[in-house]
């Protein structure tokens, strides 16, 4: 359960874990994990013993006392531990957009314990995230969750068993992105643990690190969310070269837009899939957005529209839609738009081995025309590692802690992170 101001009548409102830290933090002010505020050898006297730093302590409490009393010494509930004593545990913290997830990863690729908690239901109402309200929920499930994933991975002393601490820092919400790396930074400071910020699209690549083990260095990477939509020459960990991207709506935007247009749920993608499935692809021919152009980008935005004009023909003309069929159609040119720049990044790198990740990698045409697509090996990761997930996050913060990359309790989020500078203009061959 989130902190409450409990003091003086005051709100009841649940206190943000970031906000506490900032408190605190921007005014140094040390606490010790075992004392009050303002005492001990690690405190400075004449600091803040304010109600921010009471407020902060609490957290502190939070975490020290009640997560790792889970389990308690000479208790069996939990069973022999999962992983050998010598495995390197990463914590994995995700909470970039709507999802909240925490992982616990033995080496680079072995899972003992990956929960998530979904917004769907709260943000369908509303037809898209409501950034607040995602951020809020964040903050309800941060400790609960983190709970369920030390259980399942048999973690009974976090301090001691486990050895990093991995979060997403951008891109995302920003109120999102908050929670989760000032919640992470407290795990840290009270565990004493290393910390490590993982970029959002960095961890999609490693979606299928994690789950393929003959995937090598280096590969292509199709990256189709619903913010994002880029191929990605990926050389080595964390030596990227962003290939191109869209230049406007995002594949998994476009497919929420078109399910409004049609009157469908949200989220659209898996719905507008579903129907796909039982409609003709062939009976309406939307245009392949860039098909002849040589550059490698994406477009989407004028095939929403286009659907928009057609499904207002049928109107005007008083029939009922054909939603199957105009979903089919719809998705059937999405995936050859996409595929079409694949085959592009592939002739001109010589790249044949390609990854799918992202939301949109969930989407059962795509993964299937990928998979057929000739000239290629296709490497494509299970449904609970399309969406967004903590494994790929705990994935990608070992390896780059692997490559000596290490963050410090100034560590902040950001909403628009680059993967990597636009290098397009370099050599991209040698794969």
């Amino acid at each position: 359960m989130p902190l409450s101001r409990s003091q003086g009548g005051k709100s009841d409102a649940p206190i943000p874990l970031c906000c506490l830290w900032s408190a605190f933090y921007q005014r140094r002010t040390r606490i010790p994990l075992s004392g009050v505020p303002g005492e001990g050898p690690h405190s400075r006297r004449g600091g803040t013993s304010s109600k921010e730093g009471l407020l902060f302590f609490r957290v502190l409490r939070e975490l020290w006392m009640r997560v790792p009393l889970i389990v308690v010494p000479e208790q069996r509930a939990f069973g022999a531990p999962q992983q050998p004593v010598n495995d390197f545990l990463t914590l994995g913290v995700e909470t970039s957009c709507d999802d909240t997830a925490f992982c616990v990863l033995a080496g680079s690729r072995k899972i003992l314990s990956n929960v998530l908690s979904s917004q769907v239901a709260d943000h369908a109402p509303f037809g898209g995230v409501i950034p607040e309200l995602a951020s809020r929920k964040h903050q309800e499930v941060f400790l609960p969750l983190l709970d369920q994933a030390l259980r399942q991975a048999g973690i009974r002393n976090p301090s001691r068993e486990l050895d990093l601490v991995a979060v997403t820092m951008g891109p995302g919400l920003m109120g999102s992105l908050l929670v989760g790396v000032m919640g992470a930074k407290a795990l840290a400071q009270a565990w004493e643990l290393p910390l490590v910020g993982v970029n959002h699209l960095e961890g999609h690549l490693f979606a299928n690190v994690v789950f393929h083990e003959d995937l090598a260095f280096p590969f292509l990477a199709l990256i189709v969310s619903g913010g994002h939509t880029e191929i990605v020459l990926a050389r080595a960990p964390g030596d990227y070269v962003l290939l191109g991207a869209t230049r406007d709506d995002a594949a998994g935007e476009a497919y929420d837009k078109v399910a409004k247009l049609l009157g469908l749920a949200y989220p659209g993608g898996p719905v507008v899939d579903r129907l796909a499935q039982e409609g003709d692809p062939l009976r309406f021919s939307f245009p392949v957005p860039m098909a002849f152009s040589d550059e490698i980008a994406f477009s989407f935005s004028g095939l929403k529209t286009a659907v928009l004009w057609e499904t207002r023909r049928w109107l005007a003309k008083g029939k009922p839609l054909p939603k199957e069929d105009l979903c089919a159609s719809f998705q059937r040119t999405v995936v050859e738009a996409l595929l079409t720049k694949v085959r592009r990044a592939g002739k001109r790198t010589g790249g044949r081995r390609v990854t799918l990740s992202g939301g949109v990698a969930a989407n059962s045409a795509l993964r299937r025309a990928l998979e057929r697509e000739p000239g290629f090996r296709a490497y494509v990761p299970p449904i609970s590692l399309c969406t967004d997930n903590a494994a790929m996050i705990a994935a990608a913060g070992y390896a780059a802690y692997r490559r000596g990359y290490r963050c410090d309790l100034s560590l902040s989020p950001d909403p628009v992170l680059p993967l990597t500078p636009w290098r397009q203009e370099e050599g991209l061959g040698g794969l």
